[in-house]
C-alpha cells in the first residue's frame, strides 16, 4: 500500500528491512512484535515521546474548542509571552506557523521586506527547510551547487574537524571563517547586489553536527549588518534546552551578547505535534506590518498547538531537563573518551548537552571518511534495537539526539554495544560491510546511491591511534 500510494520521494530510515512502529513512550519505541527500540536520533520527541502532561494538554484543549487564530484566545498570547520570556528582551514579536520550514520561509521574507534587499547567505551543506524558498537557503539538498537560485551565496562551513581551516592547524578559527563571510559580502556587493540576510543554523546539524567556532557569529553579525543585513538563527533543531543548562538557544553558546534579528524554532517545540515559530525584534515586525500584506496561517497559533507548546515548556522546567541534559551530556563525552582512545576509527567526537556527533574516519591523519563502516554501525545497532543515525556530507557522522529524558544508563547500553561494533569491524569481511550499506541506500540519512563506490575499500588504520584530545563545545 505504502509502494502505491506514496511518494517514492518519501524516504524512511531503514529500507530494506523497515520497521513498524505502533507505540512509543519516553526515549523507547515499540514494533508491532512488541519489541523495544531505544531511540537516540528523535529530536522532535523533545521530552520523551507521549509524555503524559504533553498528551492531557492537547486533549483537553482538543475537547473545547480548535479553530484559526483570527479570534481572540488566551493560548496564542500566553505562549508568545512565555516563549519572548526565554530570549533577549530585544527579541520580543512571535508569528505562529506548523513547521521550521514554514518560519525560515517567512523568516526570509521578513529579512526581505526589511531590508529591501534580496540576497541571501548561508553556510554549506545546510538545511533549513522544504519550501521552495528554503529550499533555496539548503546547499545539503542540492547535487550541484548550480541548482541554487543565484540570490543564494554559499559561505565556508566553518567545520573545525574537516573544513578549509582546522583545529589541528590554525588558531582563531572564528576569524578565519568569519572573514569568508565578509569576502563574499564584497563579492556580492561588487557585483551590484546587497545582502538581505545571513541564515545559519546555530549548531549545524545535517552538515554533520558541526558546531560554530568560538567568535564566530560575533563577527559575522558585525560584516552582515554592516552591510544592511541581518541575522537569522535557525534553531530548529537545536534549541529548548538541548544544549543544556543553562542555555535554552544554541546561539548562546556563542556569548551572551550575541543577539540575532531573527531566531526560527520548531520540531521539539510541539513534543511531535506541528507548532513552530519566528521570534522577531519590534522594529522587522513593525517594517512587516507597514508592507500592507496581511500575515495569516490558519493553523499557526491554533488553540491546541499553544497548549501543547506551553506544556512542553513547562514539562522542560518542572522535570529540570536543562540541568538533566547538561549532566548525562557531560557523562556521554567522558564515555566517548575513553573509547575513542581505544578505537581508531574515531576520527572526530563534537558535542554539548544531548547534541553529540561521532565522525568514523578510516584514517586519523588523511581523515578519509569511513561511510560504508557508519552504515555498517547502524545497520548493527538496529539489529540490536538500538536506533541511531548517520549525517554529514559523507554519511560517516553518527549522530546522537534523543530526547531529554535520555539518562546515563542509556549512555552505557549504547556505548557498550558501538564498543563491541567498532571492535568487530576489524575482523569483518569488506562483502558484509557492503551488505549493509546496500541495506539503507536510499533510505533517510542513509548513503545516496552513487556517492559510496560498491567496492570500498574497508580497510582502516590499525595502528595505535594517536592520543586524541576531545573537543568539548
Amino acid at each position: 500500500m505504502r509502494e502505491r500510494h506514496i511518494g517514492a520521494s518519501c524516504k524512511l530510515f531503514f529500507k530494506s528491512d523497515p520497521l513498524k512502529i505502533v507505540r512509543a513512550s519516553k526515549q523507547y519505541m515499540y514494533d508491532e512484535a512488541g519489541n523495544e527500540y531505544l531511540d537516540c536520533i528523535n529530536n522532535v520527541c523533545h521530552v520523551g515521546h507521549c509524555h503524559p502532561a504533553v498528551v492531557k494538554a492537547g486533549w483537553e484543549q482538543a475537547q473545547v474548542l480548535n479553530t484559526n487564530s483570527r479570534f481572540l484566545h488566551d493560548n496564542i498570547v500566553l505562549l508568545a509571552q512565555k516563549l519572548s520570556s526565554l530570549f533577549p528582551s530585544k527579541l520580543q514579536v512571535c508569528y505562529f506557523t506548523n513547521s521550521g520550514s514554514e518560519a525560515n520561509d517567512l523568516a526570509i521574507r521578513l529579512a526581505r521586506i526589511h531590508t529591501k534587499h534580496n540576497d541571501t547567505i548561508v553556510i554549506d551543506h545546510a538545511y533549513h527547510g522544504h519550501t521552495w524558498e528554503v529550499l533555496g537557503l539548503s546547499p545539503y539538498k542540492h547535487k550541484s551547487r548550480d541548482d541554487l537560485p543565484d540570490w543564494c551565496h554559499i559561505v565556508e562551513n566553518p567545520d573545525a574537524y574537516r573544513g578549509k581551516y582546522t583545529s589541528d592547524e590554525h588558531a582563531d578559527l572564528g576569524t578565519k571563517y568569519a572573514d569568508e563571510v565578509a569576502a563574499k559580502i564584497a563579492e556580492i556587493q561588487a557585483s551590484g547586489r546587497s545582502v538581505a540576510a545571513f541564515f545559519a543554523e546555530s549548531i549545524q546539524s545535517c552538515a554533520g553536527q558541526v558546531f560554530l567556532p568560538e567568535g564566530y557569529l560575533r563577527q559575522v553579525y558585525k560584516h552582515v549588518r554592516a552591510a544592511g543585513g541581518i541575522c537569522v538563527a535557525d534553531e530548529v533543531q537545536c534549541g529548548f534546552g538541548r544544549v543544556g543548562s543553562p542555555h535554552w538557544w544554541a546561539f548562546q553558546l556563542q556569548g551572551e551578547d550575541i543577539i540575532p534579528d531573527i531566531v526560527t524554532i520548531g520540531k521539539p517545540m510541539g513534543n511531535g505535534h506541528p507548532v513552530a515559530a519566528v521570534i522577531t525584534t519590534a522594529e522587522i515586525a513593525e517594517s512587516f506590518n507597514k508592507s500592507g500584506v496581511e500575515y495569516f496561517n490558519t493553523y499557526g497559533g491554533n488553540p491546541v498547538s499553544c497548549a501543547v507548546a506551553l506544556s512542553v515548556i513547562k514539562v522542560l522546567e518542572d522535570e529540570k531537563l536543562r540541568e538533566h541534559a547538561k549532566e548525562v551530556g557531560e557523562y556521554m563525552l567522558e564515555k566517548l573518551k575513553e573509547m575513542s582512545n581505544r578505537h581508531s576509527l574515531i576520527g572526530d567526537v563534537r558535542g554539548i548537552g544531548l547534541f553529540v556527533g561521532i565522525e568514523l574516519v578510516k584514517d586519523r591523519v588523511t581523515k578519509e571518511p569511513a561511510s560504508a563502516i557508519a552504515q555498517h554501525v547502524i545497520f548493527r545497532m538496529k539489529e540490536s534495537r538500538i536506533l541511531l543515525s548517520a549525517d554529514g556530507p559523507h554519511r560517516n557522522v553518527l549522530k546522537l539526539k534523543p530526547p531529554m529524558c535520555f539518562s546515563k544508563a542509556n549512555v552505557d547500553s549504547v556505548f557498550a554495544l558501538l564498543n563491541t561494533v567498532l571492535t568487530e569491524v576489524r575482523e569483518v569481511k569488506a562483502e558484509h560491510i557492503q551488505s549493509a550499506v546496500h541495506a539503507l541506500m536510499g533510505g533517510a540519512n542513509g548513503p545516496i546511491r552513487g556517492e559510496l563506490r560498491q567496492t570500498e575499500s574497508c580497510r582502516i588504520n590499525s595502528s595505535k591511534p594517536p592520543a586524541k584530545k576531545l573537543r568539548k563545545i
